[in-house]
């Protein structure tokens, strides 16, 4: 369940840190800086250097525009250091790690982690406690080429919403404040969610295991594996096993509409999943993001598999695929077909014709697609 908070004003003029330097970060920073706030960015080796000769320079690869935005630039966070949110936008397993910096600092009572997370909010809260932790997910994407990061991002005519929540999936005023404050961010509005933890464990069961071990599988091409229809018909399957070990967990497939996986037959997904992953913006919002990123994936893959592991689904097509998120794994054969289809339904769905013809484009909003989102 989620809440949209606009409500025709924005609030301006809140003190921001955002931990993490990386391409979504520095997004965020420079958004939420143009949106009137005091925006400070923590980074370190290059990027700091970067950052403070550059700015934060953005090239929105929709629009093709480029933008060049100064915020303050910091390396550390001091135990003393105050802020009226720390936003952490960073990879998952690096989060982890700067738990005990966060937990020093008490004079920030807002920490939003915007990341993947397959495990839940069990180690963030044991850090800082549940009363500063919330949690929730970008919905942008971006890869740097040197100082430049190139990005899918939100627009002031079309805004992106950025789900987020209570870790108990509650709605206090403190949430609504953060909301306010996330919509001050140009091109972004805040989603309030009550089931941000399913939200989260559902991504993670539709990329990790799945469609980003088949990349890898093709050597990181979007368009080999698009030609390869072992590596298609495998991450199908195991976006619906990872689905069924979620159910036997009790976590609901969240937000509903990614059911799509489990309701189309299997001969038309692949149909479906060729085309998405070919599209332009494939090369930001997948590819880019799993060139560098496999330490995260893996992590995220293992975080996912601990959480279902007593489960008694079985699971052939992430077995087969696991191995490819290691890099020496050879890859599948460019044009393999050897994995029979599974055809069963496909008259049902023919007889649903415009609803599958709708596929696409659930599935390009749902995981954010829509000029303003992000597979990650």
């Amino acid at each position: 369940m989620s809440a949209n908070t606009k409500e025709g004003s924005r609030t301006s003029g809140a003190r921001i840190l955002v931990y993490g330097a990386g391409p979504l970060g520095s997004l965020f920073a420079a958004r939420l800086r143009e949106g009137g706030n005091d925006v400070s960015i923590l980074a370190r080796g290059q990027r700091l250097t970067d950052l403070r000769e550059h700015g934060i320079v953005l090239h929105d690869v929709n629009t093709d525009r480029q933008t060049v935005t100064r915020v303050n630039v910091v390396e550390t966070l001091a135990a003393g250091d105050a802020y009226d949110l720390v936003l952490v936008i960073m990879r998952k397993n690096h989060a982890l790690d700067i738990l005990p910096i966060l937990a020093a600092n008490r004079h920030t009572p807002n920490v939003l982690f915007l990341m993947n997370n397959a495990a839940g909010p069990g180690e963030l809260v044991d850090a800082l406690g549940v009363e500063r932790v919330l949690i929730g997910f970008p919905r942008s994407a971006g890869y740097f080429e040197g100082h430049i990061v190139h990005c899918l991002a939100g627009r002031e005519e079309d805004e992106a919403a950025i789900p987020f929540g209570e870790v108990d999936g509650t709605i206090t005023d403190r949430t609504k404040k953060v909301a306010r404050i996330l919509e001050t961010a140009i091109g972004y509005k805040a989603e309030i969610r009550t089931d941000m933890d399913d939200w989260l464990k559902t991504h993670v069961a539709l990329l990790m295991p799945s469609i980003c071990p088949a990349l890898y599988a093709a050597g990181i091409d979007n368009y080999r594996l698009a030609r390869t229809r072992d590596g298609l018909v495998l991450a199908i399957r195991a976006i619906g096993e990872g689905f069924q070990m979620l159910r036997a967990l009790g976590v609901p497939i969240t937000p509903a509409n990614m059911k799509i996986f489990e309701w189309i037959p299997e001969p038309i997904l692949i149909v479906l999943l060729r085309r998405l992953i070919t599209l332009d913006a494939m090369k930001v919002a997948l590819v880019g993001h799993a060139n560098v990123a496999r330490d995260e994936i893996q992590h995220l893959t293992d975080e996912f598999l601990a959480l279902t592991r007593n489960t008694s689904v079985p699971t052939p097509a992430i077995d087969k695929l696991y191995p490819y998120l290691d890099p020496n794994t050879p890859l599948m054969p460019e044009g393999s077909r050897q994995i029979p289809l599974k055809w069963g339904g496909l008259l049902v769905g023919l007889c649903v014709l415009t609803i599958v013809l709708l596929g696409l484009i659930f599935i390009v909003k749902t995981i954010g697609l829509s000029r303003t989102g992000s597979l990650w």
